[in-house]
């Protein structure tokens, strides 16, 4: 029996939506996987104008509780959820640091709305990571 893929998932305001939902039931279809939810504590709104690092703590934990929730409700294999860095690109070094991981999911808004899109964060992660990444755009719930 082949070994589970270590798939890190990093969202945060689309992390309870129904696209990334499907992405990850999709990549359980092909092969073997554990999840790890990162959920990073971006802050946004006028938290992410007036660089409040903080700010994005208690949004982000919410979402860690709600999408840990939907996944193991949906039977899918969820290893950890964790709230990580406020920088998305700090909080990925950082996991990918202590942890091995075979690849990445990344959701994100629409390009219009997704900060993690205007500063490229699905290419800036498989380049810092040296891992495959999968970005899904995602809906805000």
């Amino acid at each position: 029996m082949a070994d589970k893929a270590n798939v890190l998932v990093v969202a945060n305001r689309t992390a309870e939506s129904p696209e990334l939902l499907a992405a990850l039931h999709t990549r359980a279809v092909h092969g073997p996987c554990q999840f790890t939810l990162l959920v990073p504590a971006t802050p946004h709104g006028l938290a992410w104008a007036g660089d409040m690092h903080d700010a994005g703590n208690e949004e982000a934990e919410l979402h860690r509780k709600a999408f840990l929730e939907e996944l193991r409700g949906e039977g899918l294999d969820v290893a950890d959820a964790k709230v990580g860095d406020g920088d998305p690109l700090a909080a990925i070094s950082d996991e990918c640091n202590f942890t091995d991981y075979d690849e990445l999911i990344v959701s994100t808004l629409p390009l219009k709305l997704s900060k993690w899109l205007h500063v490229d964060l699905p290419r800036k992660a498989g380049a810092a990571t040296g891992l495959p990444v999968t970005h899904v755009v995602g809906s805000e719930n």
